[in-house]
């Protein structure tokens, strides 16, 4: 049998234990120092977690404002480099802080691994609207363009993207060309039919003219295919 004054010792040292964790929580527990933003906070745990529980948002937005967060700090000094960027933190369904972000280091396997953000935290509101976060890129490519970018994009990567060309115009043989054949200079705010041997301007004019054909400015409205097909006028739009 084992003699009790080994086991009351066991019990000091165990409640020393606990105490000292208590006392000296980042010391005894901690996985790392925090981020520079909330130093101050290295030994009061307890400001973000709660014993036995772990950290809690509530806790985070004791400090945080939900609208200010990224754009004021705690004190309302602004963040220099939030400038232009749109504040969204007001527009998730819950407010759950450990969802993207973490005070303490990552293990260094993962430490530079990026975190992507789970759009499904947007509420269904705000999902749809990409330029509620993101600044629309200002390229010839994107300038203007009014459908959503869901039409192109997935909320998991911005690339790679798909466009469904058969929208508008089927690039079957023998229109299966390169994007800048028919959109000059990447602008896809106009096109032009006028790059081929079989589309020579005159030569489309002239057979436009004996169908009573005038207006040929808007080739897809009557043609969407190789075919001609598909078109709003059904190849009778635009008449004069």
């Amino acid at each position: 049998m084992t003699p009790r004054w080994i086991w009351i010792t066991i019990g000091l040292l165990l409640a020393v234990i606990v105490a000292a964790i208590f006392v000296y929580p980042h010391q005894m527990v901690s996985p790392g120092n925090l981020q520079p933003a909330h130093a101050e906070l290295q030994q009061n745990c307890f400001a973000c977690h709660a014993p036995f529980r772990g950290a809690s948002p509530d806790r985070c937005i004791a400090c945080h404002t939900v609208a200010d967060i990224g754009r004021l700090t705690t004190l309302g000094v602004p963040v220099t480099s939030a400038s232009g960027r749109p504040a969204f933190h007001a527009s998730l369904a819950s407010q759950d802080c450990m969802a993207c972000h973490t005070d303490h280091p990552r293990p260094r396997l993962t430490r530079n691994l990026v975190r992507s953000f789970d759009h499904a935290l947007l509420t269904p509101a705000v999902q749809p609207r990409c330029a509620a976060c993101h600044t629309p890129p200002k390229d010839n490519f994107h300038r203007g363009v009014v459908p959503t970018c869901s039409q192109c994009h997935s909320t998991t990567a911005w690339t790679p993207a798909t466009f469904d060309h058969d929208r508008y115009f089927s690039l079957r043989p023998p229109h299966d060309a390169t994007c800048s054949t028919c959109h000059v200079g990447s602008n896809v705010q106009t096109y032009t039919c006028f790059g081929c041997h079989e589309h020579q301007k005159a030569r489309i004019e002239a057979r436009h003219a004996r169908e009573g054909i005038r207006n040929i400015d808007n080739c897809v409205r009557c043609h969407r295919s190789a075919e001609g097909e598909g078109g709003e006028g059904e190849g009778r739009e635009g008449r004069e």
